[in-house]
């Protein structure tokens, strides 16, 4: 079957919450509603491979899970986890990708609901890589907010000129101003990096709520207490948002109550 075929017969057995497209080498990418634990949507793969189908993840949810430690490895207990949740899903661990085999295009829909569980169960894996985690950080800002009396509303989804949606972490009403939070949380350096550009990648798709209301301004909360961001971090989301220190409560309270405007998103953060 050709990858644009595949595509059409994976649609008509999905629900409209998988979204399939073409990907390179002869697969087709199908991005699910499951998520990572930083809110980035779980993507699996599906190729014909002779008289089979292999659906996989192509070794990004190991990946990512690596990138949550602090030497960029695992150890023997997480990688007996991670067998251990393969096989209670019925899924192969192979060389770092998490595979399934079917033998036609009939319950494909549900192989793939079966791997995209597995990896979301993988990935939660990173809980026992750091003690302080990105949930425990997130719930001490909220009771901040709450307690200097903001109106906060948690985990605010909004649509992207793109059509993605994009997680907002806070919003913070402040008498007539809104703010847009994200929150950057993370124990690793490389992972430090792909936060940084996700924030990016939200405000620009976003932008149109701050054209739509002026007093709307978005602002990135950096969770310094662990030293894993550099001056790069702060520099690539400076043009596009505020930048707060949780370490410094004062200024984050300033930076929610006053005006800020924007630079375009078009121009290169300096």
């Amino acid at each position: 079957m050709k990858p644009a075929d595949l595509c059409m017969a994976l649609r008509s057995g999905l629900s409209t919450l998988f979204e399939c497209s073409l990907a390179p080498q002869g697969a087709v990418r199908v991005r699910t509603p499951f998520m990572y634990p930083d809110g980035d949507l779980i993507d699996v793969f599906v190729e014909q491979r002779n008289d089979e189908y292999v659906i996989t993840d192509y070794g990004e949810a190991m990946g990512w899970l690596k990138m949550q430690s602090f030497s960029d490895k695992l150890t023997s207990n997480q990688r007996g986890m991670a067998d251990d949740i393969c096989m209670t899903f019925g899924v192969e661990l192979n060389r770092g990708q998490i595979s399934l085999l079917h033998g036609d295009t009939a319950g494909l829909g549900e192989a793939i609901h079966t791997l995209g569980q597995a990896v979301v169960r993988i990935s939660d894996i990173w809980l026992t890589l750091r003690t302080r985690t990105i949930g425990t950080v997130a719930d001490e800002v909220e009771e901040w907010l709450r307690e200097r009396s903001f109106q906060v509303e948690r985990n605010r989804h909004h649509a992207g000129r793109s059509g993605r949606s994009w997680k907002v972490d806070y919003q913070v009403v402040a008498e007539a101003k809104r703010s847009l939070v994200f929150l950057l949380s993370t124990g690793t350096q490389a992972w430090a990096r792909r936060m940084s550009e996700r924030v990016v990648a939200g405000c620009a798709d976003l932008i149109h709520l701050t054209q739509r209301q002026p007093s709307t301004a978005f602002v990135s909360l950096f969770d310094d207490t662990v030293d894993v961001w550099r001056d790069e971090d702060f520099a690539l989301v400076q043009g596009f948002s505020r930048i707060a220190l949780w370490s410094k409560p004062d200024d984050f309270e300033a930076i929610l109550t006053t005006e800020w405007a924007a630079p375009s998103p078009l121009l290169t953060p300096r």
